[in-house]
């Protein structure tokens, strides 16, 4: 693949990578594609130096360039880069729900929390400020999803919303995995909670107290835990 912005990407990552940190990167992730071996960083500071100059004509333009980055990615520090391309906030305007089926791609070929939990929380949750209903839409059928990461994404994708967070929205997202014995749902449940306890504590341990008999003990110990 010769795509000229993956390959000055590549460059930078090599410049910086140590080689001696990659299989240990590999082997905490759990991943099958190898790591250059750059900490996060060197990482952030390459991103930002390679993405800088660039400009896009549309937001056509600015998806294509991500999703060339993703798909074509040997390392998984490049697929790093493509979801930091993504959260460029010169871009900002391009979050719209067109950016949608892109986000899906990488968190369905992603199908790990690295890649994930950053999209979840910074893409689809951007996508969900800008336009609730539709997207609102989506992450209610995201939510029944068989696909866990989907699953995961809705939700997470309020992680940062604060008092903005869509109590309804949250609840009817987790309610179909609220029985579920995966690990990555549970974990889901009790950290999105948790976060929204720093806005509204008692509405939180209302809610776990509530579904007690249901939410599995990792939900449960993981909203509480800051309360």
């Amino acid at each position: 693949m010769n795509d000229p912005l993956l390959l000055a990407l590549r460059r930078g990552l090599r410049r910086v990578a140590q080689s001696e940190k990659a299989k240990p990167m590999q082997a905490y992730m759990k991943s099958n594609m190898p790591y250059l071996g750059v900490p996060t960083p060197e990482a952030n500071r390459v991103f930002n130096s390679v993405f800088a100059p660039l400009e896009f004509a549309d937001s056509k333009s600015w998806r294509r360039a991500i999703l060339s980055l993703w798909r074509h990615a040997r390392f998984r520090e490049e697929r790093y880069g493509a979801i930091a391309l993504a959260r460029q906030r010169r871009f900002a305007a391009y979050q719209t729900i067109d950016a949608l089926p892109m986000y899906e791609e990488m968190i369905v070929t992603g199908a790990w929390w690295d890649f994930v939990d950053t999209i979840a929380a910074h893409g689809i949750g951007s996508l969900l400020r800008t336009d609730r209903p539709r997207m609102r839409r989506a992450m209610l059928q995201w939510s029944r999803s068989p696909d866990i990461w989907k699953r995961r994404t809705s939700i997470l994708c309020q992680l940062t919303f604060k008092k903005d967070t869509d109590l309804k929205l949250l609840y009817a997202c987790i309610e179909p995995s609220m029985d579920s014995t995966e690990f990555f749902l549970r974990k889901a449940i009790g950290w999105a909670l948790r976060q929204y306890a720093w806005t509204n504590p008692d509405e939180v341990r209302r809610y776990v107290q509530e579904n007690v008999t249901r939410l599995s003990p990792l939900s449960r110990r993981e909203a509480l835990k800051n309360i």
